[in-house]
Order: C-alpha cells, then structure tokens, then sequence
C-alpha cells in the first residue's frame, strides 16, 4: 500500500490514507478512542496458513474459527486491541 495524501480541508484532522490498486484505507485519530472488539474487517487471503503462521511467529495470537461454512478463518488483533478477520474460501 502507499500513503495517499489526504486533501488539504482534511489533512488538519490528522490520520493516514493509504491505497493499493482499487482499494483505499482511511485511519482516523479519535480522541476517545475504544478497541472494535466485535466488529471487523474480514481480510481475504490467498494462504491462510502462511498468513496464520507468520503471525504466530511474531508472537501474535490467533483464534481459528469453523463456524463459517465454506471458508476457514482465525481472528486476532492488531497492537491496540481491534479485532481482525483473516479467511480464505474453501
């Protein structure tokens, strides 16, 4: 991904947009900021595994989930406490 600058109007508002291809991420700063423990971006990937054991190798924990019938998945989070879905249809 590449950081993409944000208009001027916005730019005072702080945050980081990124994009790759057709796809942009918008990060805000929020004050009173709390974790999305429940809701999530469910984050495709071509090897699930090899995405699960990277992460684990890194010393992050990884939940495995089989209760989404015709994919495999495993949640974890990122360092302030988002919840994060990693799956891969079978």
């Amino acid at each position: 991904m590449s950081e993409v600058a944000k208009p001027e109007a916005l730019a005072a508002r702080g945050g980081l947009w990124l994009r790759s291809g057709r796809l942009e991420i918008h990060l805000g700063v929020d004050d009173a900021f709390h974790p999305a423990t429940k809701a999530h971006p469910g984050i495709l990937v071509d090897d699930l595994d090899a995405v699960g054991t990277r992460l684990v190798a890194a010393g992050v924990r990884v939940t495995w989930d089989d209760l989404f019938p015709g994919h495999r998945r495993f949640y974890t989070t990122d360092p302030v406490g988002n919840r994060l879905e990693f799956l891969i249809p079978t």
